[in-house]
């Protein structure tokens, strides 16, 4: 899903340029009220796992690979703002000193990669963790499936960029259908990282996932003969 330098035009380079600025501008905003004690470190361990793990590919088809994205999982783990300033640093590092995307490219990749998969996988996840029974099961279930559909929701917005300034002609219809089979495959290998990461937190402290905290029963703190409830 990165995209490098001279795939879109300079007009809309500029444009998501601008959007991943504003979308930043938010997340910034939006994070201080997400971090405590407990996400602030949370925070760094997600974008260190995220970055580490984007650098390993899996192949999806002949000659294509593909690899964790990570927006729905920081969102579920660190909270939607705080989860898309995570996978924007991770975009920025391998920007810069791995030329992983193009560096004309960086706003378009924090857009398709960051925005879109976090914001738009953490609503499809309200909405179905509001469907789902309020259970680690459903918590896992709504997890898996917003990851996975926030991949070829990225694959789709990147195809109405190319249209609105693709730099070569091609015919939308077969980039569509290229985009979406490669990328609902992606979606698969993403949902399962998501799942097993999520499942393995849960299990150990679910105090620290911002997505379970429906989930996370009163704690109950025993000193001698006192018990206080945190």
């Amino acid at each position: 899903m990165h995209v490098p330098d001279g795939f879109l035009t300079a007009p809309v380079s500029v444009a998501t340029g601008a959007v991943a600025a504003g979308g930043v501008a938010l997340a910034i905003r939006g994070a201080r009220k997400e971090l405590d004690e407990k996400t602030a470190p949370m925070a760094g361990l997600v974008a260190a796992f995220i970055f580490a793990v984007q650098m390993m590919n899996f192949p999806v088809g002949a000659g294509t690979s593909g690899h964790l994205m990570g927006g729905v999982l920081a969102a579920i783990l660190v909270g939607p703002y705080t989860g898309a300033l995570c996978v924007t640093v991770v975009l920025i590092v391998q920007g810069l000193l791995f030329a992983d995307g193009g560096l004309t490219a960086l706003g378009t990749n924090i857009v398709l990669i960051s925005l879109v998969t976090t914001f738009g996988g953490w609503a499809i996840f309200r909405v179905l963790i509001r469907a789902l029974p309020k259970s680690r099961v459903g918590l896992l279930t709504s997890g898996g499936i917003a990851a996975f559909l926030s991949v070829p929701l990225a694959a789709l917005v990147f195809v109405l960029l190319y249209l609105l300034g693709g730099a070569v002609d091609i015919d939308v219809g077969a980039l569509t259908a290229t985009m979406l089979g490669v990328h609902v495959l992606v979606g698969i290998g993403e949902a399962l990282i998501t799942v097993a990461v999520v499942g393995a937190v849960v299990s150990a402290r679910p105090d620290l996932v911002y997505g379970a905290r429906h989930l996370t029963p009163e704690l109950t703190l025993r000193t001698g003969q006192k018990e206080s409830a945190s």
